[in-house]
C-alpha cells in the first residue's frame, strides 16, 4: 500500500486538532471538535483527544482481531473516555471530540466508516468518484442556524439568537433525530455510516477532514474528479496549500481558518493492502 498525507494547523501557533495515521491495511482520519477556552471541562484539550483516540484506533487496526469497524471505533472512544474521565468533565457538551473516517482493507475489499462531517472519496477503476460523508450533523446545523436569518450581524440580538442556536445543537449531538459524533460515549459508533466495495474496484481513496474540503465548498476551486486529479498529479500537500490560498483571499463572509488534513491511499488492491487477516 502507498499513502501520502498533509496535514496544516488551520492557525500559527495553535494547536492541530487534526489527526492522521496509516498502519499496514488501514487508514484513520479524525477532525476535533470542542468549545475553545473550555479548560475547566477538560484540562488535555482537543488536539490531545484526537491524537490519543487516533493512536488507539491505529493500534487496534494493526492487531486485527475480526471485528468490525463499528466495534473498533466503539472500544477505541470508551479507552480514551477512560483516560480521562477521572480528570474531566466528558458529560459537558463542550468537552473533546471527533469526527471519525476510517477505511480498511479486509478480505479483498474496501470497508469504510465515517462519523460525522468528514469525507470519503472513492476513485474507482472506471467512471467518476463516489463521495461519502454523514450528512447529519450539516442537516442539523443548517435547522439550528435558521432563527439567524435576517437578523443583522454585530448587533446585541445576533449574538443573543447565535448563542441558542449553539445551544440547541449541542442538544442534538449524539441524540436519536440529531448527530452523531465521537465523544465520551462508545455507543454512537454504532451510528456510523458503514459501508464496503471491491478492492480490485478501486484505483484509490482519499480522505478529507472538513477543513480540507472547502476546496470544494464553499471555495469553489474544483470539484471532486478535480481533486483526485490534484491528488495524482501534486498530492495532498496541494490541496492543503490552495485552501490557505484561499482563505487568505478577500471576503468578508469567508469562514475562518481551519485544520486541513488529507490522506490519499492509491492501489489499494496492490501488493500489502489487504494486509490484515
Amino acid at each position: 500500500m502507498r499513502v501520502s498525507m498533509a496535514t496544516s494547523a488551520g492557525r500559527a501557533g495553535q494547536p492541530n486538532e487534526d489527526f492522521v495515521g496509516a498502519v499496514p491495511g488501514a487508514v484513520v482520519l479524525l477532525d476535533g471538535a470542542g468549545i475553545p477556552d473550555a479548560g475547566s471541562t477538560c484540562r488535555h484539550g482537543v488536539a490531545w483527544y484526537t491524537h490519543r483516540l487516533g493512536g488507539a484506533l491505529l493500534g487496534r487496526l494493526s492487531r486485527d482481531d475480526g471485528r468490525d469497524l463499528a466495534a473498533v471505533l466503539a472500544a477505541a472512544i470508551a479507552e480514551t473516555a477512560d483516560d480521562h474521565r477521572d480528570t474531566c468533565d466528558l458529560a459537558d457538551p463542550s468537552s473533546p471530540q471527533a469526527t471519525v473516517a476510517i477505511v480498511r482493507a479486509h478480505r479483498g475489499r474496501l470497508e469504510h466508516l465515517l462519523l460525522a462531517d468528514s469525507f470519503l472519496v472513492l476513485d474507482p477503476v472506471g467512471g467518476g468518484p463516489r463521495v461519502v460523508t454523514d450528512e447529519r450533523e450539516v442537516a442539523a446545523r443548517r435547522i439550528c442556524a435558521a432563527p439567524l436569518d435576517g437578523v443583522p450581524r454585530e448587533t446585541p440580538e445576533y449574538d443573543r439568537v447565535l448563542d441558542s442556536c449553539r445551544r440547541a445543537l449541542r442538544a442534538r449531538r449524539n441524540q436519536p433525530g440529531g448527530y452523531w459524533i465521537a465523544k465520551d460515549d462508545p455507543r454512537a459508533a454504532e451510528e456510523a455510516v458503514t459501508g464496503s466495495q471491491p478492492l480490485a474496484d478501486l484505483a484509490g481513496v482519499a480522505l478529507l477532514s472538513n477543513g480540507a474540503s472547502r476546496i470544494v465548498s464553499p471555495y469553489r476551486l474544483t470539484d471532486w474528479p478535480g481533486v483526485l486529479d490534484l491528488l495524482r498529479v501534486a498530492g495532498p500537500a496541494e490541496v492543503v496549500r490552495r485552501v490557505r490560498e484561499a482563505e487568505a483571499g478577500p471576503g468578508p463572509d469567508a469562514p475562518a481558518p481551519d485544520d486541513a488534513t488529507v490522506a490519499y491511499w492509491t492501489h489499494p488492491s496492490g501488493p500489502g493492502a489487504d494486509d490484515l487477516p
